[in-house]
């Protein structure tokens, strides 16, 4: 058979399309509080600061961070980095990047390309902060994706952090594959 005849053989059998199944059910009990976001993400190793100005994260990374070197805010820094080669970024001591939404059942914030300038950044940056407003903290996933809806970027991504991993032995590391430690400043 040619390719032509099996795609048209493929095309002429397809099923019938079915409605997508509700997933009311699923969305549990979590409620979309800062409250509740704080005792997940701290829960996995990361830290919240709720903050009423900008101007108060320096002063907090300071004394957090003592020994910070390269900071790159993504507000503030003149974009010029973000055009570097990703391996010119690997000396980043701290990324502070603006998130879009927060998911309070598992401690996520949704970080999207034109958010972040370099896809690498979050990854390759020693330590991580995000800024997130108190209202944009929603319950679930399952609430998040109906206000991402279709993504309109080239690349987004949930991250909840610090990045861990266990051995055999049940050694947790923390900072294995990306940033050491997430700290997460909650605007109102």
């Amino acid at each position: 058979m040619s390719r032509e005849k099996i795609l048209a053989a493929i095309k002429q059998n397809q099923p019938e399309s079915t409605a997508l199944p509700k997933l009311d059910g699923l969305s549990g009990s979590m409620a979309a509080t800062v409250a509740a976001y704080r005792k997940v993400l701290e829960g996995l190793g990361g830290k919240v600061y709720e903050i009423g100005a900008l101007t108060e994260i320096p002063v907090i990374l300071k004394e957090q961070f003592p020994d910070l070197q390269r900071v790159i805010d993504t507000k503030e820094t003149p974009r010029s980095w973000a055009h570097e080669d990703p391996h010119q970024l690997s000396d980043i001591d701290m990324a502070i990047v603006y998130g879009q939404w927060g998911v309070a059942e598992n401690g996520a914030i949704w970080l999207a390309e034109e958010d972040l300038h370099a896809r690498v950044l979050p990854f390759i940056s020693q330590h991580l902060s995000i800024v997130l407003p108190a209202a944009n903290i929603l319950a679930t996933m399952h609430d998040a994706y109906d206000v991402i809806g279709v993504i309109n970027t080239g690349f987004g991504v949930f991250i909840a952090g610090p990045s861990k991993t266990a051995d055999i032995e049940q050694s947790l590391v923390l900072g294995a594959h990306g940033a050491k430690s997430l700290t997460v400043f909650i605007t109102q």
